[in-house]
């Protein structure tokens, strides 16, 4: 299997006209449907309108024609939008594009190593608390300009909790106006998708013209995105950042956590779409196309990309079936750049915080974190909740660290605690027979039966077996032991050490491949001896008897 094999190669060998107007028709809508979330995801990044515009254009159309998803619609999202503030807050535009060019790189990386089957080893638990998280701190960032309140000179507000501080502080300078505009703009977005005949049309464009129309019809004194912004219609022009080493190091952690959510948010919307139009991603290819998009996003002007699943099954919906169709919707919203985005300085900041508001309850996910809450066990809540709390009060890559620690040493302590060490009898009931018939145990003879995975977080069961006056042979059953670690491997190395200065042949029954392979592997097997490794339970226990006669 190819390691790098962009989808649109086998799409386009059956392709026809009637699938090129399919993908034409898919394309114009999705463009629609991104132009108003692309300027309000950069709003809510920091950064100007347009670059979204720069985003969806240049990394939609790099992705399309790579990815390993036929139907694939990628730009920015909300996902990134506090990591990307934050990185522009501290370290300027120039800052964000090294970042976004870092983060292309280690996804190109991760395609390349193979790694994007891994991505299904970050817990749920995990994506879920960030992806809450993420939600509330976008409400939480455009509460000002939806109820037109005003800072006072000299206010920082670039945390979540210092934008808290500041809505408190501000509250008076509350502007009705603005408010009674988002809330036309929220009524409608909330309506507008409860009516299938009209879903067509982009709910997010009829409350932009809505509030456009409030503002200059009525006519409100209510900001504007031309009021806050300067509005370019500039095509994207190529610029390499000034790198710098400190700086590097500085924007890893950020560049790191970049590649990981636009690696979990792409794939993610590739299983959806597969699912949606039965075909099958190659998430390699993917992780590679994400990465050469974001690069040369990050070269164009833009901001950090990703797979986005809500115009992803947009596309799938209005028809798109190829790469053609993500092609057409880049290539359209470069030509409203060009034709129309000084007109986009009409739009109201509340109606640009009513999409908002739309886009953070739609991937926040809350009925998975109430259901996660009340079924799951209390290590994945506490996983969850610690996630969520720390990407609200810090930042992602704070959460996803944290939170992927503690995720790990609770899975280990619950593979630890699943580990047991019992001592036969003669009237165990572990002892008996598939007949019900006890097993004889030979005199002399102790048997131990070793259940779970052995590693290094319960290494010490396997280091006390209590040992009893007379013993001549021990038997380590292990047929219920799928894997080993250097750690354990060591406490069975003492054992057969204190085995040997007590006089006692050490046999093992049953051991199954992995953790025969890290026996030869450390020389175990050959200190032991080949002969003291049996089959099954009844081979060892007939050896047990021999060498009991012998001594």
């Amino acid at each position: 299997m190819k390691l790098f094999q962009p989808k649109i190669i086998t799409a386009l060998k059956d392709y026809n006209g009637k699938k090129l107007a399919s993908d034409l028709v898919a394309g114009v809508i999705v463009a629609i449907i991104a132009l108003p979330l692309s300027i309000a995801l950069a709003i809510a990044s920091g950064v100007s309108p347009e670059k979204g515009l720069y985003t969806a254009i240049v990394a939609g159309f790099v992705i399309a024609l790579l990815g390993g998803s036929r139907v694939n619609i990628s730009g920015p999202t909300a996902a990134f939008a506090t990591i990307v503030a934050g990185i522009v807050a501290q370290f300027g535009i120039e800052g964000l594009v090294l970042a976004t060019l870092m983060a292309g790189l280690l996804l190109i990386l991760m395609g390349l190593c193979r790694l994007g089957s891994l991505i299904k080893y970050i817990p749920y638990t995990i994506t879920t608390g960030f992806t809450a998280g993420i939600a509330v701190t976008i409400v939480i960032g455009q509460v000002k300009d939806f109820l037109g309140l005003t800072f006072a000179p000299g206010t920082h507000a670039v945390e979540t909790s210092e934008k808290a501080v500041a809505i408190v502080r501000s509250f008076t300078t509350l502007n009705w106006q603005a408010l009674v505009v988002g809330l036309v703009g929220l009524a409608i977005l909330i309506v507008w998708q409860r009516i299938k005949y009209l879903n067509k049309i982009p709910g997010s464009l009829v409350a932009v013209v809505v509030g456009v129309l409030m503002v200059k019809l009525l006519p409100l004194e209510v900001n504007t995105i031309g009021d806050l912004y300067t509005i370019s219609r500039q095509l994207p022009t190529f610029s390499f950042p000034h790198v710098d080493w400190e700086m590097i190091k500085a924007l890893l952690p950020s560049a790191f956590t970049i590649a990981i959510l636009a690696a979990i948010e792409s794939l993610l919307s590739c299983v959806v779409s597969d699912g949606m139009i039965g075909d099958r991603h190659d998430s390699n290819t993917e992780l590679i196309a994400q990465g050469a998009g974001n690069i040369c996003s990050g070269l164009f002007g833009g901001i950090p990309a990703t797979g986005a699943i809500a115009r992803t099954a947009a596309n799938v919906k209005n028809g798109g079936r190829s790469p053609v169709s993500g092609i057409v919707h880049a290539v359209v919203l470069l030509l409203i750049l060009v034709l129309l985005m000084p007109y986009a300085a009409w739009i109201p900041m509340p109606i640009i915080a009513a999409i908002l508001f739309m886009v953070a309850y739609n991937m926040s996910e809350w009925r998975q974190f109430v259901r996660i809450c009340r079924r799951a066990p209390k290590s994945d809540i506490l996983v969850l909740v610690l996630t969520f709390v720390l990407t609200v009060i810090f930042d992602l890559v704070v959460a996803i660290a944290v939170g992927m620690i503690v995720a790990v040493v609770l899975f280990m302590k619950r593979m630890a605690d699943v580990t047991h060490v019992r001592a036969w009898s003669a009237a165990d009931e572990h002892s008996k027979t598939d007949g019900g018939r006890l097993k004889d145990i030979p005199e002399h003879t102790a048997v131990f039966e070793i259940d779970g995975p052995m590693f290094f977080a319960d290494s010490e069961k396997f280091s006390g077996f209590p040992f009893k006056e007379g013993d001549r042979v021990m038997i380590l059953r292990m047929r219920n032991v799928p894997s080993i670690d250097g750690s354990a491997m060591r406490s069975l190395e003492a054992l057969h050490r204190t085995c040997t200065a007590r006089g006692m042949v050490l046999l093992l029954s049953h051991v199954n491949e992995q953790p025969m392979e890290v026996m030869k592997h450390a020389g175990f097997v050959e200190a032991v001896g080949e002969e003291h490794f049996l089959a099954n339970i009844d081979e060892a226990l007939a050896m047990a008897r021999t060498v009991g006669e012998r001594q």
